[in-house]
């Protein structure tokens, strides 16, 4: 839950965001109560604001390693807009809403192009290939930062992630999950920060781990 004095810091942020864009607070306000109602539907338990809250602390110790680092916390607010657990366009969909609100707000390509293509990456979909784009490594690892959590907000994630599947039995389920966990866990890197990297890995791969032996013994 996001409270309301974190949900108005939020909305300070997202104004300080897109001003410096010639975007004004009038301007500003109406798109940011879309994300929030976005962010806000009945069928999210991990996909929420407090996941948005997590990576914009993350970022704040990742923005001097990134080039644009504008286009990161726009990415952030945007990638995961649209989620829907039984699709597999989120990303590309997610991506046209963020082009379909911002570009009224008077936002050039220029600055939507960088947007589009950093919240098409939070598919995740290279697990060996080395991400070299400092702006691509920070979100990604802002994403991810959860894997690398303390050990009872990470379990707590897990809950949330087989509510928001709660559509999958759980065979198929436990299946499906650890397919996606051993899919992390072959990475050489888990993250691609040097900061994270150094942080999170070792973490990261235990909770992975223990998530895996926890599926494969259900109680």
């Amino acid at each position: 839950m996001i409270s309301p004095e974190r949900l108005d810091a939020m909305q300070s942020s997202w104004v300080r965001l897109v001003g410096p864009l010639g975007v004004s607070p009038a301007a500003a306000y109406p798109v940011f109560d879309q994300l929030v109602e976005a962010h806000q539907h009945p069928h999210r338990y991990y996909h929420t604001l407090e996941h948005l809250a997590e990576m914009f602390r993350v970022f704040g110790r990742l923005a001097p390693l990134c080039r644009n680092p504008v286009a990161v916390q726009l990415a952030i607010w945007f990638h995961d807009v649209v989620y829907d657990p039984k699709a597999h366009d989120n990303e590309v969909k997610s991506a046209a809403k963020a082009v379909i609100w911002l570009m009224p707000l008077g936002l050039s390509n220029e600055a939507l192009v960088p947007v589009v293509e950093l919240v098409f990456a939070t598919a995740h979909l290279s697990a060996t290939e080395p991400v070299t784009d400092p702006d691509t490594a920070a979100l990604l690892d802002a994403d991810l930062a959860i894997l690398g959590a303390s050990e009872a907000r990470y379990q707590r994630y897990a809950v949330d992630i087989r509510k928001e599947y709660a559509h999958v039995p759980d065979a198929d389920y436990r299946t499906g999950r650890i397919g996606v966990l051993n899919y992390f866990l072959a990475r050489p890197r888990i993250y691609h920060t040097t900061v994270m990297h150094d942080e999170g890995d070792a973490p990261a791969r235990r909770n992975l781990q223990a998530e895996i032996e926890q599926l494969q013994s259900p109680s």
